[in-house]
């Protein structure tokens, strides 16, 4: 199929602007800026039906609806901290069709009425930076950037922000917090960026994967966009697929396909042949699913994942085989959300701290089915209480893991009941040879 965000696959070279251009790049944005208003690009982008890539799945043009009119000042900051164990879809975006992810930002500007936008970039992704930054160096040179743009009012620039490897900074406020030189820690909620964003101003944040969706929607139409996927899933998913599989890696596929197709058709299966146990649908922070037929043959779009009780999300998915022990699973996920938990909020600050003490004495043999007990009393408390996404994110896997696979948790314990030895073989009695004729 086409590629849509992924489209390095289908035209060789597209990370070179030349290239690109030759290829219809930036069109879109001069079209926008020389005889587009800002309302008619987002009237364009809502019809689309195009819905956040980032996790949450919000529908991306009326979130810039929401923005606060008549205010001095907007910004767009488009977010690629990426910070999700099992989630890579964005530095393949940002490393391989950086133009299209460039202009997708800056047609979102000027939807925005904004004349700066920002990409915040995880610390991790500072060799990935060094080039971006090269790349919008050439589009200032070639006129796509600065002021008066092809001679218009309308001015933009473009700056990169590196965080310092902080997941937190991955929630939008934190981010935002970030960008402004303070510590990296959420903030409440209302006001919500569309209304006091960065700087107190009105401002549009947006996922990578989404924004790079952007320019070819609005080249093509909602009614093309509307064509691809199913019903209230409209386009295509980058599946980042990891784990038990033979051909792991980014995978961008239209909504509707299923994870059999995915894990085997495009994955090539589970190494020696092994079945699949158990899958986690975006990344560290989701659902534990167990893997039945049913699942397998699940359409992966926002409203049938949510019907088996899960969310799509990033579509990180993860799998993992029958020798997989789930309670090790949880115990390296609990250990990566208490590392990265900014400690503003008590719920999630002491639940993870919890969760991995109780998860650590079950792995050293010392722990009891009690304590299996007290981890599901302690992540339910956690739940729906935290000031931002994250302590919902460290329980998730812990309270789905517990519900569909305790049994790899009480087996820690050490009073549970151990499988009994083999009953010794009974010996063979020798037979006296026969007496035979000399």
């Amino acid at each position: 199929m086409e590629h849509i965000v992924l489209r390095h696959r289908n035209i060789p070279g597209l990370d070179k602007l030349d290239v690109y251009l030759a290829n219809g790049g930036f069109e879109t944005f001069k079209r926008v800026v020389t005889s587009m208003k800002p309302e008619e690009v987002i009237k364009i982008v809502m019809a689309s039906g195009l819905k956040g890539r980032g996790g949450a799945g919000f529908p991306t043009g009326l979130k810039w609806s929401f923005l606060t009119k008549n205010r001095p000042a907007y910004y767009v900051v488009c977010n690629s901290d990426e910070s999700e164990p099992g989630t890579f879809k964005d530095r393949e975006i940002m490393e391989k069709n950086p133009f299209q992810l460039l202009e997708g930002i800056m047609i979102t500007a000027f939807a925005a009425r904004a004349n700066t936008a920002y990409n915040y970039m995880r610390g991790e992704f500072w060799p990935v930076a060094k080039v971006l930054d090269t790349k919008i160096a050439e589009l200032r040179a070639r006129g796509f950037l600065g002021k008066n743009l092809f001679g218009t009012d309308y001015s933009l620039d473009v700056h990169l922000h590196l965080g310092a490897g902080a997941y937190i900074c991955g929630e939008e406020s934190a981010l935002l917090e970030s960008i402004e030189g303070k510590m990296g820690q959420p903030r409440l909620k209302p006001p919500f960026p569309a209304d006091k964003g960065l700087y107190g101003m009105p401002t549009v944040i947006n996922n990578t994967e989404t924004l790079t969706n952007v320019p070819l929607i609005v080249a093509r139409g909602a009614e093309w966009y509307q064509s691809i996927g199913v019903k209230n899933s409209a386009g295509t998913k980058v599946m980042c697929l990891s784990g038990h599989v033979n051909k792991p890696g980014n995978y961008e596929l239209p909504f509707g396909v299923t994870l059999r197709q995915v894990i085997y058709d495009h994955g090539g299966g589970v190494p020696s042949g092994k079945k699949v146990k158990a899958v986690m649908m975006s990344g560290a922070s989701s659902v534990v699913l167990s893997v039945t037929d049913e699942i397998l043959d699940m359409s992966l779009d926002y409203d049938s994942v949510a019907a088996k009780g899960a969310a799509l999300g990033s579509a990180s998915v993860i799998v993992m085989d029958e020798s997989v022990d789930l309670s090790w699973v949880i115990l390296k996920t609990t250990r990566f959300f208490k590392h990265e938990s900014c400690g503003k909020c008590t719920p999630c600050r002491e639940g993870n701290y919890w969760m991995l003490h109780i998860l650590e004495r079950l792995h050293s043999g010392e722990g009891t089915k009690a304590d299996v007990d007290l981890l599901n009393s302690v992540a339910s408390q956690v739940q729906g209480k935290c000031l931002c996404p994250l302590g919902e994110f460290a329980v998730t896997p812990v309270l789905s893991s517990l519900k569909a696979f305790r049994a790899d948790f009480d087996a820690r314990a050490k009073d549970a009941a151990k499988p009994k030895p083999a009953p010794a073989a009974k010996p063979t009695p020798k037979k006296e040879p026969m007496a035979g004729n000399d």
